[in-house]
């Protein structure tokens, strides 16, 4: 419940009532007064009553877990959402014993819904707030993996003097390989081709 419609005697006794209802506290919703109580014959109180309407007042972070919980209950995956907001982005840990459908080939999937995840967040919030998902915690895991993919191409270029074209990746894997290959002297990377078949080339730095 989201929102709600709460008549009663006075303003404040709508408030109190909408607050028992969504189960939160005063600094949490919007209250916008529909109605302002009337008094009838002879001072009496109560011909009409007071009528307002309490909303949650919601983060982008909000946002982005009420949408992300709701595609995950669609694509039937039972988990649990770890959310780490003193972090910059903003990470959200998708956490489960079978996340395979959630995380997809190299990531993919899991890119995929991060990308609706911030179009979500942000659509209704000033300013920006970027929201990384992860998925029992395959970032890092995926990310370690890359430097160790990246490692065994830059000894292979070394010693071949030939270039290597790694198969295509998505731009966040990408910066991992040209960021761990900028710790070789006598290499360098650039990416070739058109998205989503865009790939890093490892290569020999030409001298100066």
């Amino acid at each position: 419940m989201k929102k709600v419609i709460v008549t009663a005697k006075t303003v404040e006794a709508a408030i109190e009532e909408a607050l028992r209802q969504l189960n939160t506290s005063r600094d949490k919703i919007r209250v916008t007064v529909l109605e302002e109580p009337s008094r009838g014959f002879f001072g009496l109180f109560g011909v009409r009553p007071a009528k307002v309407e309490a909303e949650f007042v919601t983060t982008p972070v909000d946002d982005a877990v009420q949408f992300l919980e709701n595609v995950l209950a669609t694509m039937g995956v039972s988990a649990t959402l770890e959310v780490r907001t003193d972090s910059r982005p903003v990470v959200i840990d998708i956490r489960g014993d079978d996340l395979g459908m959630v995380i997809g080939r190299h990531g993919q999937t899991l890119d995929a819904l991060q990308y609706l995840v911030n179009i979500v967040a942000n659509r209704h919030h000033s300013g920006y707030t970027r929201i990384q998902l992860d998925a029992q915690g395959y970032r890092k895991r995926r990310e370690e993996s890359l430097q160790h993919l990246a490692d065994r191409i830059a000894k292979q270029v070394l010693r071949t003097g030939k270039a290597v074209a790694l198969e295509p990746m998505t731009p966040m894997e990408r910066k991992v390989i040209h960021t761990h290959i900028q710790k070789y002297d006598r290499l360098t990377t650039y990416s070739e081709g058109e998205e989503p078949r865009r790939r890093v080339v490892v290569a020999l730095a030409t001298k100066a």
